[in-house]
């Protein structure tokens, strides 16, 4: 591998390399056992040693344990690595009567992006529709923290006012908040669109505007001596959780 070859690879820590290319980097066995069954367009492909899998019409290339060290985009470098292109020519995804849609306002942390990205795969929701100022979710970090998960669920980009504005005309509007109505005894639909804020600030005050059903995830025993607020990825977890419960064993002694 050359010099060249090797800087082009370490540019794609950044988003604007991967923009401008339309690719990002995948790194680790299970991910890229995944990939190979994910459809996505791999356009190269790392290891340093024989792989017990092929992907079509690609020849892996070999390198030492050295180089792998210098073009891995992280700490700890895995054996194999794969430079993939990005979905393109994806659309704002339809307001369909039973479909679940997660949407991200300026989530930080790429951790909590990935993990809100394999919550979403593993509740079935097939579209997460993230905010400008959200983290890049083909991140290495957050990439990474999918588990796989980001090659079945479709990610998008919209400035969530309007988005959101759209939505409400064809499905319900939900989102996260600290104050709300309780999630538990609360009415919900099948589908809809759940907004998940900022780790610090919450929801922005114009994409709350656009929110028809403030819901609240109650602390327990609730007398406000506990922690401030749940992580955003865990409150993702919860409100996802009860969707799907409440879509399948419909309670009404709840809202009582």
């Amino acid at each position: 591998m050359t010099q060249a070859e090797i800087k082009w690879i370490k540019s794609l820590a950044t988003k604007k390399r991967r923009d401008e290319e339309g690719v990002f980097v995948v790194e680790g066995e299970k991910m890229t056992d995944e990939l190979r069954q994910s459809g996505f367009t791999v356009r190269r492909l790392v290891a340093t040693h024989p792989l017990p899998y092929t992907i079509p019409q690609l020849t892996p290339e070999y390198v030492d344990e050295k180089t792998m060290q210098r073009i891995s985009l992280l700490k700890t470098p895995t054996p194999v690595l794969a430079v993939v292109e990005k979905p393109v020519g994806l659309r704002w995804p339809a307001f369909e009567r039973d479909e679940l849609i997660i949407a991200l306002d300026q989530v930080q942390d790429p951790g909590n992006a990935g993990t809100i990205i394999r919550t979403a795969d593993w509740f079935g929701v097939r579209h997460v529709v993230c905010s400008p100022g959200t983290v890049d979710c083909y991140s290495p970090k957050v990439v990474q923290a999918t588990m796989g998960a980001i090659f079945r669920v479709h990610i998008y980009t919209a400035v969530l006012p309007a988005f959101l504005r759209q939505a409400k005309s064809h499905t319900t509007v939900y989102g996260a908040f600290l104050h709300g109505e309780n999630l538990y005894r609360r009415p919900l639909t099948a589908g809809g669109v759940v907004v998940i804020g900022n780790e610090g600030r919450g929801i922005s005050p114009d994409v709350a505007a656009e929110i028809a059903t403030r819901l609240c995830i109650p602390a327990f025993p609730g007398d406000g001596g506990g922690s401030e607020s749940l992580n955003a990825a865990v409150s993702a977890a919860i409100v996802c959780a009860e969707f799907r419960r409440r879509a399948k064993y419909p309670v009404t002694m709840f809202n009582k």
